[in-house]
Order: C-alpha cells, then sequence, then structure tokens
C-alpha cells in the first residue's frame, strides 16, 4: 500500500482511518493463542457495558417518564359535561376526511361518489405507470397486492 496513492492518503491524513492490530507484536500473538483478542477500543462491552449500565441508564429513563408523568399529569381533552351539549358535533379522527367531503358537497350521492372515487383512483395508479422495457414488470402486481392489504 505503500506505493499508492491510497497508501499515501493513509500515511497523511490527519484523522486516522482505521487501527490495525500488528500480528507481528508477540504479546498480541500470545493474547489471540489464548482466545482473549486485543483490546485496542478500549473495555469490552460486556460485561461492562451491557450488564451494568445499561440497566441503570433503562430503568433511570423509566424513572423520570413517570415521575414527569405522576408530576405533571397532562390533559387529554377538556373534562366531559353531560349536561351540555358541544358546539359542533364532530366524527373520531380517522373519519375527518370523510366528513369534510359530505359537508362540503351540496348533493349526499355526489359527496358518497367522491368518497367511493377516492380508492378507486389509487387503485388505478399501478396501471397507468410508464412502462418501458427496464422496469420490473412484477412490480405494478406487487403494488396493487400491497393497496388491497392496506
Amino acid at each position: 500500500m505503500s506505493g499508492s496513492f491510497g497508501g499515501w492518503i493513509y500515511k497523511n491524513s490527519p484523522i486516522p482511518i482505521t487501527k490495525k492490530p500488528d500480528l507481528n507484536d508477540p504479546v498480541l500473538r500470545a493474547k489471540l493463542a489464548k482466545g482473549m483478542g486485543h483490546n485496542y477500543y478500549g473495555e469490552p462491552a460486556w460485561p461492562n457495558d451491557l450488564l451494568y449500565i445499561f440497566p441503570v441508564v433503562i430503568l433511570g429513563t423509566i424513572a423520570c417518564n413517570v415521575g414527569l408523568a405522576v408530576l405533571e399529569p397532562s390533559m387529554i381533552g377538556e373534562p366531559a359535561d353531560p349536561f351540555a351539549t358541544p358546539l359542533e358535533i364532530l366524527p373520531e379522527w380517522y373519519f375527518f376526511p370523510v366528513f369534510q367531503i359530505l359537508r362540503t358537497v351540496p348533493n349526499k350521492l355526489l359527496g358518497v361518489l367522491l368518497m367511493v372515487s377516492v380508492p378507486a383512483g389509487l387503485l388505478t395508479v399501478p396501471f397507468l405507470e410508464n412502462v418501458n422495457k427496464f422496469q420490473n414488470p412484477f412490480r405494478r402486481w406487487i403494488s396493487i397486492y400491497i393497496f388491497s392489504i392496506l
């Protein structure tokens, strides 16, 4: 590697790219023969990090979350009052698009047709793709299958 341009970059780089173990070192060879390996990257992860530090960090994070939830509970919504009618009765969040279509279109039949046209239009998208000889022909059927499952 010393005669190539890559070797020049490796030698003259201000940032160390990799630290390779010196296999000619007799101490390292003795450790490798015992199966211990080298420890160029600091202390080993097992058991120091995985067994002793990670559980403390995980339990500390859980304790902080539980403490914040107990000390500062957040209200999900305003309290329910069974004797007061809300100003505007709204559906659940997943019905908002359908509800808006039905509210904005004056004719109910046209609103229902518009609601049906959205999934029908999405089903036609794979068939309307620009097909050329470099395109995967099975992708269309996979997208149709995925859309039908969703």
